[in-house]
Order: structure tokens, then C-alpha cells, then sequence
């Protein structure tokens, strides 16, 4: 199973400090999407996120295979203390705005050609040569750039060993961002009116119209193999050595 994780900021009355409601979607064997956590936290401490992912395991979640989410330390903490064993992806999308803000304006389309050359090259090898290009490119004259990746950099390339038919999903916190792209402008008209209870109810409401709209993951046939351990390099399953015929 995949889950996605982030946490979605929303304005209230002025007198409330802004809500940071931490979310979590899941993908089962079958390939639905499902909506298993929308909590009320303090910003996106480590706390926070444990108390989500606790409940979460009390419930009878296993472990997933795969966590998505940006570089918040706050869940990925939280993360390794309860689920020590799922493997980490970083979203793209994220940490590609997080190194153009790192550049001036002139630089920023190179840059983003070059770490497009990252996550849509076809092999982790190739993704490697683009990484180092990148690096090299900027280390020099903008370090801040070269120390955003490589913070993250096996975290980046995770997907690579997941079926190539969910790349697309797993490779961002899109099932998250796409369905909260809506609410929060749903929740910026409202901003004023609603109480800390009040945003909570909505949000909760929003997210399960928006779950009865969602397709079924992309490939979701190749999910059983992930469960069940079967490996991939580079989106292709790996031949397993038949011991018998040995």
C-alpha cells in the first residue's frame, strides 16, 4: 500500500491562529484512493504527526510500502519512530519549488529543465547523470541548491524501484494538492466565519465528495506484487532465480 501526506493550511477567524489540518490518503490492493486520516495539528510537528500515524496503526494499518510527501521533518520523524520500515518518496513538485526559490528568476527555467531531466529519466543511472549535472551546475555559485537536493537525494529516487505504471502518482503529493487545490479556495471565501470545529467539518466534507470522484491508481494490478515483495529496478520487475532449476 501507498499512502500520501501533507499538511493543508486554512485561514480562521481572526482571532484563531490558522488551521493546519494533517492528511493522509492511502491506495489499497485494489487501487482505491481513500481518505484515512483529516486531523487537526499543531502545524506539522513530529507530535503532531505521530499522534496521526499512531491511530492510524491502532487501527490496523500495516506498514506501508511507500510514504509521498514533501520535505516537512515533522512527519518523516514520525514516520521512522512508527513505521521504521516503509520507504520514503519526496514530491517533486515540491522540492522543485523549493530549489527555484533558491535561484533568480533569470536562472530558474534552466534549472527546472534540468531537474525535469532528473524524475522523467527512464532509469535511476540516468536520473544520477542529470543529479550530478545539476549539482555541478550550481554548487559553486548558488550552494543553498546543491544542499536542497542532496538532503534528500535517495529519498528523491525512490520511486525508481516501484512499478513504472505508478511513477506518475508517486512520484508527487498531487492526490493531496489536486483535491485541496479546490477546498482551499473553498475555505478562503468562508475565511471570517467559521470556527476551528467549523473549518475541520468542512474540510472533512470536501474531502469526501472529492474521494467519490477519484479513479483508481493507475496499474493498480501490479499492486499485489508490491505487497507481496516482488521487486523492481527502474519500474521493470526483477526475473526472481527459479532455486528448483538451479
Amino acid at each position: 500500500m501507498y499512502i500520501w501526506a501533507d499538511g493543508i493550511y486554512s485561514g480562521l477567524r481572526s482571532e484563531e491562529s490558522k488551521l493546519c489540518a494533517l492528511v493522509v490518503i492511502g491506495v489499497n490492493e485494489r487501487g482505491e484512493k481513500h481518505f484515512l486520516a483529516i486531523e487537526d495539528g499543531e502545524r506539522e510537528s513530529t507530535l503532531s504527526w505521530k499522534g496521526v500515524l499512531g491511530k492510524l496503526k491502532e487501527r490496523g494499518m500495516n506498514a506501508p510500502e511507500l510514504a509521498v510527501g514533501d520535505g516537512a521533518m515533522g512527519f518523516w520523524a514520525a514516520l521512522e519512530e512508527t513505521y521504521p520500515e516503509t520507504r520514503q518518496q519526496r514530491c517533486w513538485v515540491h522540492k522543485t519549488a523549493n530549489v527555484l526559490n533558491k535561484l533568480p528568476k533569470l536562472s530558474q527555467p534552466k534549472a527546472k529543465r534540468f531537474l525535469h531531466d532528473i524524475w522523467q529519466a527512464e532509469t535511476r543511472a540516468d536520473a544520477e547523470k542529470a543529479f550530478d549535472t545539476i549539482i555541478k551546475t550550481y554548487e559553486a555559485k548558488y550552494p543553498k541548491v546543491a544542499e536542497c537536493l542532496l538532503k534528500d537525494h535517495e529519498e528523491l529516487m525512490s520511486f525508481y524501484d516501484f512499478p513504472a505504471k505508478h511513477w506518475q502518482s508517486i512520484r508527487t503529493t498531487n492526490p493531496i494538492d489536486s483535491t485541496f487545490g479546490t477546498i482551499r479556495h473553498r475555505t478562503k471565501r468562508s475565511k471570517g466565519c467559521l470556527s476551528r470545529d467549523g473549518m475541520l467539518h468542512m474540510l472533512f466534507k470536501l474531502g469526501m465528495c472529492a474521494e467519490g470522484k477519484w479513479r483508481k491508481l493507475r496499474g493498480f494490478d501490479c499492486l499485489a506484487k508490491v505487497i507481496t515483495g516482488v521487486k523492481f529496478k527502474d519500474g521493470e520487475e526483477v526475473p526472481t532465480v527459479d532455486q528448483s532449476a538451479a
